[in-house]
C-alpha cells in the first residue's frame, strides 16, 4: 500500500458540449482539509459540487481548484443594441451641434464609448449539463493530482522506513551495551575502593548491592521495548493506505519521549551518542510526517 503526500498538482482539459474546459488542482500542507476555488462568475454554481468531489478523495491539505470555461459558438451569446438609447443620444448630439453652431461629426465609434449601448445576453445554461461536463474534466485532473501525491508519498515512506531501521539499529546497540556498563561500573567501583583502602578486604555483598542499585538506575529495557513497539505500529500505519499523518505525528512524539528517557538514564558516553543519533532520526521523520496526508 502507498501513502500520500499533501503536496500535489494535477490538470486536465477537454472540449465537451460546446465548452473548452480546463481544471487545475494543487495543494500544500495543512492540518485539515481547506478548499478554495477560482471560477468564472457565471459558473459559481459549480463551486460546492467541486468541493464535495475533491473532498471524497482528499483528507488533508490546503487545496486550490482553478476552473476555466470558454463557451464556443455564436449561439451561446447575443449582443443586443439598445436602439432607443442610441436614437436619444443621436438626437441630443444633433441638437447640441445645431444650437451651438458646431460641426456634427458623430461617428459609430463614438457610441462605443457610451455605457449601456450594447447588452451581452447569454442563453440560459443547463446547469446539470455543465456540471456533468466539468465533472468529467475535474475527475481527470483529480486522477493526475492523486497520482503525483502517491508518488511523493512513496518517497516519504521509503525515507521514513530507512530512518526507522537506523533507529532500531541504535536501539539494538543500546540493549547490547547497557549490561556491559554495569560490569564496567563494578570494575571502576572495585578499583576506586582499592585506591581508597589499599589492600583492605572488599565487602562483596555491599558491592553487589551497589551494582544492583546502579543497574536499576540505568535500566532502559522498558523504553527500548516501547520504541520497538511504536516503530512496529508506524510500519503498520504506513502500510494501511489510509490518511495517517496525524496519527504518525502522535506516534513520533511517543518515540521521542522514550528516547529522552533513555538519554536521561544514560551513564555511558557511547549510549549517549546513540541517543543523539536516534533523536536526529526522529526529527527527520517528524519533518517528513508533516508532509503526509
Amino acid at each position: 500500500m502507498t501513502i500520500s503526500s499533501m503536496t500535489g498538482y494535477g490538470t486536465a482539459a477537454a472540449n465537451i458540449s460546446g465548452m473548452d474546459i480546463t481544471v487545475e488542482i494543487k495543494s500544500v500542507n495543512h492540518r485539515y482539509f481547506e478548499y478554495t476555488s477560482k471560477l468564472p462568475r457565471s459558473f459559481l454554481f459549480l463551486d460546492e459540487r467541486l468541493k464535495n468531489l475533491l473532498q471524497e478523495k482528499i483528507a488533508r491539505g490546503k487545496v486550490e481548484c482553478f476552473v476555466q470555461i470558454d463557451l464556443l459558438g455564436e449561439e451561446q451569446t447575443q449582443v443586443v443594441l439598445n436602439a432607443p438609447l442610441v436614437k436619444g443620444y443621436l438626437e441630443a448630439f444633433t441638437r447640441l451641434a445645431q444650437e451651438n453652431n458646431l460641426k456634427n461629426d458623430i461617428t459609430v465609434s463614438d457610441f462605443t464609448k457610451i455605457s449601456d449601448i450594447f447588452t451581452v445576453k447569454r442563453h440560459a445554461l443547463d446547469e446539470e449539463m455543465v456540471w456533468s461536463s466539468v465533472a468529467l474534466v475535474a475527475r481527470d485532473a483529480l486522477k493526475s493530482f492523486l497520482a503525483m501525491r502517491a508518488k511523493e508519498g512513496g518517497k516519504l515512506k521509503k525515507d521514513i522506513l530507512r530512518r526507522c531501521s537506523d533507529i532500531l539499529n541504535h536501539v539494538a546497540y543500546i540493549e547490547e551495551r547497557s549490561p556491559l556498563t554495569i560490569a564496567e561500573y563494578n570494575e571502576r567501583l572495585v578499583r576506586r575502593i582499592k585506591e581508597l583502602t589499599g589492600d583492605a578486604r572488599i565487602d562483596e555483598q555491599r558491592l553487589l548491592t551497589e551494582a544492583a542499585i546502579f543497574a536499576d538506575k540505568i535500566a532502559v529495557a522498558e523504553e527500548t521495548v516501547r520504541i520497538r513497539s511504536h516503530i512496529s505500529q508506524l510500519h503498520d500505519m504506513l502500510e494501511s493506505g489510509e490518511a495517517v499523518g496525524r496519527k504518525l505525528d502522535f506516534l513520533i512524539q511517543e518515540i521521542n519521549r522514550e528516547a529522552n528517557t533513555i538519554g536521561s538514564k544514560a551513564q555511558d558516553v557511547e549510549i549517549s551518542r546513540r541517543v543523539i543519533d536516534i533523536k536526529s532520526d526522529i526529527e527527520k521523520i517528524r519533518e517528513q510526517v508533516q508532509n503526509i496526508e
